[in-house]
C-alpha cells in the first residue's frame, strides 16, 4: 500500500480564463478500486492527463507508483495481437497472460489475429489484460464501456472487481457499483472522495442536497426577517435624527445631545443588523454549492392518427450475401419505449436504419405509417460544426427549448458561444439529444445515445423521458437506463 498525494493543485488551460482546478488537495490509496465521476467538462480527463505529466500545473502530485493510461494507444492496429501485447508489456510470462485471458473469457487464438480484426470488446479485454500484467503500476482506466454490449460490460466489471490499484472513469452506474470501493467526484465547487460504490455516493449526495435545500429555505426566511428589521431600525434612527432640529410636542426645546445619542444607538443597532444580514447572505452563498438541478421543461411529441407506427414480421436483413439478423418481429405503438438489446453484431443498428428509411435488403414484412415523422440520434457526432444558434436555425427547431434542454444537462452559457467542433464527446451527444427532444415528430429513434455522457446527465435524460413519455425506440448498453426507461425490451 502507498499513497498518491495531491496538494494545492491548480490548473487552467492556456487559452482559458477559468481554472479547472483551484487549490484542491486529497489522497488516494494505491490499493483502492476508485470510481471517478463528474459532469462532462468538469476535468476528469484533464486530471488523468495531469497524473500522466502531460501539462504543467501549480501545486504538487507525489506518488511512488507509475501511471498507465487505458486505452493504450496502438500505433499499428494491423499488427498481430501478440506483437501489440509485447509492445505494452515486454517481460510478461505467457501463463500469466493466459490467466488474465481466462478471467476475461478471451481465447488464445486472438493472439495470432491482426489487432484490428478483433471486436471492440475483444480489444478492450486484450489491452486490460496486458496492462494489468505490469508491476508497480496504477491504471487510469478511461471509459472502457463505450461500445461494449451488456454481456461484455458485466464480464469486464467482474474482472476489475478482482483487481485493485486503478481509477475508473465510467458513466455506467451498474458497472461502477459492481467493481469500485471508493468514489472520487468532481462536484460544482469541490473535489471529494467517499468510501463505497456509486449508489452509496449518490444516496449520500441526495441527503446532502436535501439538507442544503432545507437550510437554504430557512435562510431565505431569516434573511427577509433581518432585512425587514434592518429597514425598520434604519427608519427609526432617521426619524429620531430629524427631531434634533425640531421641538417637542410640549413646545419646549429638544435635548439635541440626548436625541443625537439615541439616534446614534439606533444607527449602531441598524448597522449591526445589516452586518448580520450580510453575514447571512454570505452563508447562503456557500449553500447549494453542489446541487445539480434545473427548471422543469415543457416538451411535447406529435400525436399520430393511428395507434401503431411500425410493424416488423419475420424480417431478416442481409448485407450482400451475409445474413445480419433473422426472423425479427415486433411492433411500435404510440407511448411505447422499446429497447433493442443484443450482443454487438446482432443487427440492432441495421433494424434502426431500416425503420429510418435507408435502402437495406431484407425479407419478410415491414410496415411503417405514412407520413411518420422520425427524429434520429446516431452514434456519430463528427459532423457538428458552428454555434448552437446556427445549428438550431438550420434544423428548424425552437432555439429557446433547445438551449433550455442543454442548460438542464449542465451546459454553461459560455458553451453557447463556442463552436461545437470544440465540444467534448459527451457535450456533442447532448447536442444531438437536445435537438431530438426539440423536434416535432411522432417517433424518437436513438442509437447508443449515452456514449460519453456523464452519469448525472443520464439520470436527467431519464427524468425527461419519463416526464413526457415520448414514443421511442433505442439501443443502449447502460443496464440501469434500460431498466428505468424501457416499457418493452426486444432481445435479438
Amino acid at each position: 500500500m502507498s499513497l498518491i498525494n495531491v496538494s494545492n493543485l491548480t490548473f487552467a488551460y492556456e487559452d482559458s480564463y477559468d481554472n479547472i482546478f483551484e487549490e484542491i488537495s486529497f489522497q488516494i490509496d494505491t490499493d483502492w478500486r476508485l470510481g471517478f465521476t463528474g459532469r462532462n467538462g468538469r476535468g476528469k480527463t484533464t486530471f488523468l492527463s495531469l497524473l500522466l505529466g502531460k501539462h504543467e500545473f501549480s501545486g504538487k502530485i507525489t506518488a511512488s507508483v507509475d501511471f498507465e493510461y487505458f486505452p493504450f494507444h496502438v500505433e499499428n492496429k494491423s499488427d498481430i495481437t501478440l506483437d501489440v501485447i509485447n509492445e505494452i508489456t515486454p517481460d510478461y510470462l505467457h501463463w500469466e497472460l493466459m490467466r488474465e485471458f481466462s478471467l476475461l473469457q478471451v481465447t488464445e487464438d486472438v493472439l495470432y489475429r491482426p489487432f484490428d480484426t478483433l471486436s471492440n470488446g475483444e480489444q478492450t479485454k486484450v489491452l486490460l489484460a496486458a496492462l494489468f500484467l505490469k508491476d508497480n503500476r496504477f491504471l487510469l482506466i478511461d471509459e472502457p464501456t463505450n461500445h461494449l454490449d451488456l454481456n461484455a460490460r458485466q464480464l469486464v466489471s467482474d474482472y476489475l472487481k478482482t483487481k485493485s490499484g486503478f481509477i475508473l472513469v465510467s458513466h455506467d452506474r451498474a458497472f461502477l457499483d459492481n467493481c469500485v470501493d471508493h468514489i472520487l467526484s468532481i462536484n460544482k465547487t469541490n473535489v471529494e472522495i467517499q468510501k463505497g460504490n456509486f449508489s452509496e455516493w449518490w444516496e449520500n449526495k441526495r441527503r446532502q442536497d436535501s439538507f442544503e435545500l432545507a437550510e437554504n429555505d430557512k435562510l431565505r426566511k431569516d434573511i427577509k426577517r433581518l432585512s425587514d428589521a434592518a429597514k425598520r431600525t434604519g427608519s427609526w434612527s432617521h426619524e429620531v435624527e430629524k427631531t434634533k432640529n425640531g421641538t417637542r410636542n410640549s413646545g419646549s426645546k429638544v435635548d439635541k445631545g440626548y436625541i443625537g445619542h439615541k439616534a446614534a444607538k439606533m444607527m449602531k443597532r441598524s448597522k449591526a443588523m445589516e452586518q448580520r444580514q450580510q453575514s447571512a447572505m454570505d452563508e447562503k452563498s456557500r449553500l447549494l454549492k453542489n446541487i445539480e438541478s434545473s427548471d422543469s421543461l415543457k416538451i411535447s411529441q406529435l400525436a399520430y392518427p393511428k395507434k401503431q407506427l411500425v410493424e416488423l414480421e419475420h424480417v431478416s436483413i442481409y448485407y450482400g450475401e451475409k445474413l445480419v439478423c433473422q426472423d425479427i418481429g415486433f411492433t411500435i405503438e404510440q407511448g411505447e419505449r422499446i429497447a433493442l438489446s443484443g450482443i454487438n453484431g446482432s443487427g440492432k443498428s441495421s433494424i434502426i436504419r431500416l425503420i429510418c428509411g435507408e435502402d437495406i435488403h431484407y425479407t419478410g414484412t415491414f410496415r411503417k405509417g405514412s407520413q411518420l415523422q422520425i427524429s434520429y440520434v446516431s452514434q456519430d457526432t463528427s459532423h457538428l460544426r458552428g454555434t448552437l444558434t446556427e445549428y438550431a436555425r438550420s434544423n428548424g427547431i425552437d432555439e429557446s427549448l433547445f438551449k433550455a434542454i442543454l442548460r438542464k444537462l449542465d451546459f454553461s452559457r459560455v458553451q453557447f458561444e463556442k463552436d461545437m467542433s470544440a465540444y467534448s464527446g459527451g457535450q456533442k451527444k447532448k447536442v444531438l439529444i437536445a435537438k431530438s427532444l426539440s423536434e416535432q415528430v411522432h417517433l424518437l429513434i436513438w442509437d447508443e445515445p449515452l456514449n460519453f455522457i456523464d452519469v448525472i446527465s443520464r439520470m436527467q435524460i431519464e427524468e425527461l423521458l419519463l416526464e413526457y413519455s415520448p414514443t421511442i425506440l433505442f439501443v443502449e448498453h447502460d443496464r440501469e437506463f434500460c431498466s428505468n426507461i424501457a416499457t418493452t425490451i426486444i432481445e435479438l
